[in-house]
């Protein structure tokens, strides 16, 4: 798949993530304060954007490896969507229900090109290889089957 294609997949889980995180970040601002309901909606959108980015973006596997690499992929959307939220409210006095909208747009092309390196990073494993069994391109032979681009090091994540 071409980078312009993974980008309009990326864009896609996009979508669905800030809806997924918006839904969770009204449903907690009526218990909690918004600082910490953008955190924990941002938490649980996160896990969610690992498997459909793997899957769906970039057509791979995902490992425990790549799981526990992935929040890297969201430190820096964190970090500049979270000083965002806050500037927003305090600063420019928005609304707190709109404020995550604007500030999680400014990180996102910073975690498409990261999320990229990791979920497509190669295979350690077999030296010259990107993780297939057979030698070629992870997923690419006859046992993997369903045209995946690339394995990751370690065991998948059961279904």
């Amino acid at each position: 798949m071409t980078v312009r294609g993974q980008l309009a997949r990326f864009a896609v889980v996009g979508v669905v993530n800030t809806g997924t995180y918006y839904a969770c970040y009204l449903s907690l601002l009526y218990r909690l304060p918004y600082v910490v309901s953008h955190v924990v909606a941002f938490a649980l959108s996160m896990t969610g954007s690992f498997f459909l980015n793997s899957r769906f973006t970039y057509r791979t596997r995902p490992t425990w490896r790549k799981f526990l690499l992935f929040p890297l992929t969201n430190a820096a959307n964190f970090v500049v969507s979270t000083t965002g939220v806050y500037l927003l409210v305090h600063v420019a006095r928005y609304d707190s229900r709109y404020a995550p909208l604007l500030a999680t747009a400014a990180a996102v092309p910073i975690t498409f090109l990261v999320s990229r390196a990791i979920l497509l990073r190669p295979d350690r494993r077999g030296a010259g290889t990107t993780g297939g069994r057979d030698g070629t391109a992870g997923g690419t032979g006859p046992r993997e089957g369903r045209g995946r681009e690339r394995e990751g090091a370690g065991p998948p994540i059961p279904r």
